[in-house]
């Protein structure tokens, strides 16, 4: 067993969220830059397989393979995989049809569907404050999502439509893991979740190898891609799995309640790193949109530290259990 590591040290804990939040901006490029070339399935089996070395070895490392490789709930880590895998697919689909800053923005309805999904699965109570605030979100990814929505040539020619529906179905599929990874955490440790995800998400993604020749779906079918595409595949796993574990570890240095805002330095991330690699510019929608979902996502969290400060007067003061 892991010694617990837990220091209050905001500084570095919001250094490697924010490392993190950019990693994973560098990962989705690379996963943008290699769009055209193998289809979504296979850049997810490339994104999982290639992150497993990076997280066993931290496991490792922290004394923690051995707790990783034995899952209390293995029914429960399939149906996670299956929801995580889904909602990684079509936002790899949805980075080839759409810009990284408008991918990014849509993806910020997650936190929204969240709550309601706890009030329906989970039986939370949602009270005006917070109704607010995911209305409000949800009202900004409207914003963004409208001029897509449209039955003009330019929107459906591209297949920005289509992208902009599977990026919002992902953010739907990325709360219902939320939801699930709040019941599994109750019988599984934090490293079994992580290691299960990407064991999952590979086999996942491996098998949807013939369904392009089952189909008959172009989009679909793998490919021989070149060694430049090889490589960024590759690397874009390896730093997903980096990424991972520095938010990981940023937990075990700073509350979430303090570290989540930090979620939304990605809007900055993309907007740079679409500008410089892909030289899209955002649209005055998108940053409409994109600054109400931030203002309805910190309302949220602000709420939720409110709520727990209440819960905690109630509470014995105990020192904070570590987040490997």
């Amino acid at each position: 067993m892991a010694k617990d590591l837990t220091q209050h040290r905001p500084g570095l804990a919001i250094a490697l969220k924010l490392l993190a939040v950019f990693l994973f901006m560098v990962m989705a490029a690379l996963i943008k830059t290699v769009s055209d070339h193998v289809p979504p399935g296979q850049a997810v089996f490339y994104r999982s397989f290639f992150a497993l070395p990076i997280i066993m070895i931290w496991l490792w490392q922290r004394g923690q393979l051995r707790e990783g490789l034995v899952p209390s709930n293995l029914v429960g880590h399939v149906w996670r995989g299956v929801f995580g895998t889904s909602a990684m697919m079509l936002t790899f689909a949805g980075l080839g049809l759409l810009p990284l800053p408008e991918v990014t923005a849509i993806g910020y309805a997650t936190p929204m569907f969240t709550v309601l999904f706890a009030a329906l699965f989970l039986g939370e109570r949602i009270r005006v404050i917070r109704l607010s605030a995911v209305a409000l979100g949800l009202f900004g990814v409207m914003v963004v999502i409208a001029p897509r929505l449209s039955v003009s040539g330019d929107a459906l020619s591209t297949g920005a439509t289509l992208g902009a529906i599977m990026v919002l179905i992902a953010s739907i599929l990325r709360a219902m893991v939320q939801i699930h990874v709040r019941r599994l955490v109750q019988t599984d440790s934090t490293a079994a979740i992580v290691f299960y995800f990407s064991i999952t998400a590979s086999a996942l993604g491996i098998l949807t190898l013939p369904l392009g020749w089952l189909t008959g779906w172009e989009a679909l079918v793998w490919t021989r891609p070149a060694l430049w595409v090889i490589a960024f595949l590759i690397l874009a796993g390896l730093i997903g799995g980096i990424a991972q574990i520095l938010v990981t570890s940023s937990y075990r240095f700073g509350g979430a309640s303090m570290l989540a805002p930090f979620d939304y330095a990605s809007m900055i991330f993309a907007t740079l790193i679409g500008y410089v690699a892909f030289g899209e510019i955002p649209t005055g929608p998108i940053v409409l949109g994109a600054s109400l979902v931030i203002a309805g996502g910190v309302l949220i969290i602000w709420r939720e530290r409110q709520l727990g400060l209440d819960r905690s007067k109630s509470k014995p003061n105990v020192p904070p259990s570590g987040t490997p």
